[in-house]
Protein backbone atom coordinates (compact mmCIF):
# COMPACT_ATOMS: atom_id res chain seq x y z
CA UNK A 1 0.00 0.00 0.00
CA UNK A 2 1.14 3.56 -0.54
CA UNK A 3 0.47 7.05 0.72
CA UNK A 4 -0.59 9.33 -2.13
CA UNK A 5 -0.54 13.12 -2.22
CA UNK A 6 -0.96 15.69 -4.94
CA UNK A 7 0.71 19.07 -5.21
CA UNK A 8 1.66 21.46 -7.98
CA UNK A 9 4.57 19.16 -8.97
CA UNK A 10 2.22 16.23 -9.57
CA UNK A 11 1.26 13.02 -7.79
CA UNK A 12 3.61 11.62 -5.15
CA UNK A 13 3.36 8.02 -3.90
CA UNK A 14 5.35 6.81 -0.90
CA UNK A 15 5.37 3.10 -0.07
CA UNK A 16 4.75 1.76 3.42
CA UNK A 17 8.19 0.14 3.30
CA UNK A 18 9.89 3.52 2.80
CA UNK A 19 7.94 4.97 5.72
CA UNK A 20 8.85 1.95 7.87
CA UNK A 21 12.56 2.40 7.12
CA UNK A 22 12.45 6.09 8.11
CA UNK A 23 10.51 5.29 11.29
CA UNK A 24 12.82 2.39 12.20
CA UNK A 25 15.97 4.42 11.63
CA UNK A 26 14.63 7.24 13.77
CA UNK A 27 13.51 4.83 16.50
CA UNK A 28 16.86 3.07 16.75
CA UNK A 29 18.61 6.38 17.32
CA UNK A 30 16.51 7.21 20.40
CA UNK A 31 18.15 6.87 23.80
CA UNK A 32 16.91 3.83 25.69
CA UNK A 33 15.88 1.78 22.66
CA UNK A 34 18.05 -1.32 22.34
CA UNK A 35 16.40 -2.88 19.29
CA UNK A 36 13.24 -3.19 17.26
CA UNK A 37 11.87 -6.71 17.04
CA UNK A 38 9.13 -8.43 15.10
CA UNK A 39 5.92 -9.29 16.88
CA UNK A 40 5.73 -12.95 15.89
CA UNK A 41 7.66 -15.76 14.15
CA UNK A 42 5.96 -15.19 10.79
CA UNK A 43 7.13 -11.56 10.77
CA UNK A 44 10.63 -12.66 11.89
CA UNK A 45 10.97 -14.92 8.84
CA UNK A 46 9.63 -12.19 6.54
CA UNK A 47 12.09 -9.62 7.98
CA UNK A 48 15.00 -12.08 7.69
CA UNK A 49 14.27 -12.63 3.99
CA UNK A 50 13.90 -8.88 3.28
CA UNK A 51 17.22 -8.09 5.00
CA UNK A 52 16.04 -4.59 5.84
CA UNK A 53 17.32 -3.95 9.38
CA UNK A 54 15.55 -0.63 9.83
CA UNK A 55 12.03 -1.76 8.94
CA UNK A 56 12.16 -4.68 11.38
CA UNK A 57 9.62 -4.23 14.17
CA UNK A 58 7.75 -1.43 12.41
CA UNK A 59 4.21 -1.82 11.09
CA UNK A 60 2.79 1.01 8.97
CA UNK A 61 -0.86 1.29 8.04
CA UNK A 62 -2.83 4.00 6.28
CA UNK A 63 -6.23 5.11 7.61
CA UNK A 64 -8.06 7.85 5.67
CA UNK A 65 -4.78 9.04 4.12
CA UNK A 66 -3.20 9.40 7.57
CA UNK A 67 -0.31 7.29 8.82
CA UNK A 68 -0.55 4.95 11.82
CA UNK A 69 2.71 3.37 13.04
CA UNK A 70 3.21 0.46 15.45
CA UNK A 71 6.70 0.05 16.94
CA UNK A 72 7.73 -3.18 18.67
CA UNK A 73 10.74 -2.39 20.88
CA UNK A 74 13.16 -3.69 23.46
CA UNK A 75 14.22 -1.01 25.94
CA UNK A 76 17.40 -0.65 27.96
CA UNK A 77 17.17 -1.71 31.60
CA UNK A 78 16.96 1.18 34.07
CA UNK A 79 15.38 3.80 31.83
CA UNK A 80 11.96 5.28 32.43
CA UNK A 81 9.71 3.40 30.03
CA UNK A 82 7.16 6.20 29.79
CA UNK A 83 9.83 8.86 29.15
CA UNK A 84 11.56 6.79 26.46
CA UNK A 85 8.21 5.93 24.83
CA UNK A 86 7.19 9.61 24.67
CA UNK A 87 10.59 10.61 23.28
CA UNK A 88 10.35 7.79 20.75
CA UNK A 89 6.89 8.92 19.63
CA UNK A 90 8.00 12.53 19.17
CA UNK A 91 11.16 11.60 17.28
CA UNK A 92 9.45 9.15 14.92
CA UNK A 93 6.50 11.49 14.33
CA UNK A 94 8.81 14.36 13.42
CA UNK A 95 10.96 12.23 11.11
CA UNK A 96 8.06 10.64 9.24
CA UNK A 97 6.08 13.87 8.88
CA UNK A 98 9.20 15.68 7.65
CA UNK A 99 9.94 12.86 5.18
CA UNK A 100 6.44 12.38 3.79
CA UNK A 101 4.76 15.74 4.28
CA UNK A 102 1.75 13.78 5.55
CA UNK A 103 0.11 13.73 8.98
CA UNK A 104 0.99 10.92 11.39
CA UNK A 105 -2.27 10.12 13.12
CA UNK A 106 -0.97 7.79 15.83
CA UNK A 107 2.19 6.02 16.97
CA UNK A 108 1.78 2.96 19.19
CA UNK A 109 4.84 1.80 21.15
CA UNK A 110 4.79 -1.85 22.22
CA UNK A 111 7.53 -2.71 24.73
CA UNK A 112 8.24 -6.42 24.28
CA UNK A 113 11.16 -6.65 26.67
CA UNK A 114 13.95 -5.08 28.65
CA UNK A 115 17.63 -5.84 28.09
CA UNK A 116 20.35 -5.46 30.71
Amino acid sequence: MTVDTNNYYGKISISNEAIAIVAGFSAQECYGVVDLVSKNIKDNIKDFIKKQPYSKGVKVSIVDNRIVIDLYCIFKYGVSISAVAESLKKSVKYSVENFTGMIVENINVHVLGVQV
